[in-house]
């Protein structure tokens, strides 16, 4: 609150200003405004006046540290109240600041267009007019980096399908470039939405990180599982089943049929191959897709044996989804729905090219994600979920 005292100063400079100066005296008017706003603002933040002894007191006043601020009336020179050791930044100087508000939307609408750091200062110099510290980017930088820490952190409820997949982003590291592994998790809730429910950057995709990653989807409340959907990463398989040893899985479809076609004996047999794979997986039952399959076991175990072989011990991790709903298969057969993600996260940063850190990678695609989280929770139903709460799996 505004002491009496520091009440009647403030008024009598801002009357001052204005008897003699006129509106040329706004401008020292702002100044004198914001200075006692901002004043006013750490001592509710300590919870305690200047010299002022109290048990509420929280912490201490550390001085005042100079900064120039643009505005219409031109430049202020402002005195920032600091305190010891704790991180106090005065809100009455950025909800004043319209150039404050513009720097943090841009600095923000950079990351996650995939400009590089380097470039930040620059543009946002361009933008705003005046020279951006090194400062204020890092404080934009971490205010970012907590909210995307928030969001990558938050609780998770029941998911009934789980969907996962990796994708590579060139990091610099150690002096060397490698490709990062980004693991991407969604799910599908009991209402029928999406959700992205995790994104976790590392040096592999070894099972360690998988394992982690899944074991953080299951602290953070993740619960009623009924489905895993991906691809068959080597570490992802063991890590899967060391977390969901119980949990059906469904090998991506799409993927699969990919696989296929580098069993081909010559280069002109490849799309009858995908053909084949076609017929298997558009049968209308398990029995008739299984019954297709020998069938193609018994036509291809001379012309192309090493399709034969690899068909026989593969196709079977792709036919779980005959145990749910014909109205999900479409939706639950493939890993498809997380690879359009995938597509717009590389598109965002094609323009970034080479990353400098794992962080600044990492803040980048949770900038992507979040904003396609937020498109799907407020969206339309992805699945009608009424098939699966009447009895579904099929052998429960």
């Amino acid at each position: 609150m505004i002491t009496d005292q520091l009440k009647d100063i403030l008024v009598d400079e801002i009357v001052k200003g204005l008897i003699g100066q006129g509106s040329e005296g706004l401008k020292s008017v702002l100044e004198s405004l914001l200075n006692a706003a901002m004043k006013i603002e750490r001592e509710n933040f300590l919870g305690a006046a200047a010299h002022e002894r109290t048990e509420e007191r929280k912490g201490y006043a550390n001085g005042y540290k100079s900064k120039g601020l643009q505005t219409r009336m031109g430049a202020l020179t402002l005195e920032i109240p600091q305190v010891r050791g704790l991180g106090f930044y005065p809100q009455s100087l950025e909800k004043g600041s319209r150039s404050e508000k513009a720097l943090k939307l841009a600095i923000a609408e950079m990351y996650l267009q995939g400009v590089s750091t380097r470039r930040v200062q620059d543009i946002t110099e361009k933008l705003c007019g005046y020279e951006v510290s090194s400062t204020q980017v890092s404080r934009v930088t971490q205010e970012l980096d907590e909210q995307f820490e928030q969001f990558r952190n938050r609780p998770i409820e029941e998911i009934c399908y789980l969907i996962l997949d990796a994708i590579y982003l060139k990091v610099r590291y150690n002096g060397s470039v490698i490709d990062m592994a980004i693991l991407l998790a969604y799910g599908v809730t009991p209402e029928g939405k999406r959700e992205i429910l995790g994104v976790s950057a590392s040096l592999s995709e070894a099972e360690v990180h998988w394992r982690e990653f899944l074991q953080s989807l299951q602290s953070r409340g993740m619960r009623g599982l009924r489905l895993v959907i991906s691809d068959d990463h080597a570490g992802l398989k063991k890590a899967r089943m060391a977390v969901f040893p119980s949990v059906p899985w469904q090998r991506c479809l799409f993927h699969l049929c990919q696989n296929a076609q580098s069993y081909a004996p010559k280069k002109s047999m490849k799309s009858e191959i995908a053909e084949v794979m076609r017929e298997i997986f558009n049968s209308p039952t398990l029995e008739m897709a299984q019954e297709m399959k020998r069938q193609a076991l018994e036509k291809y175990k001379k012309r192309a044996p090493e399709f034969a072989k690899w068909l026989e011990e593969n196709a079977d991790e792709s036919l779980t989804f005959y145990q749910f709903p014909k109205e999900h298969w479409k939706k639950i057969r493939t890993s498809n729905g997380i690879e359009r993600v995938n597509r717009e996260i590389k598109r965002r940063t094609r323009v970034a090219v080479l990353f400098p850190n794992k962080e600044s990678a990492l803040r980048l695609v949770t900038g992507v994600v979040q904003e396609i989280h937020e498109e799907w929770v407020t969206g339309r139903q992805y699945l009608d979920m009424s098939c699966l709460k009447s009895g579904y799996l099929k052998n429960e």
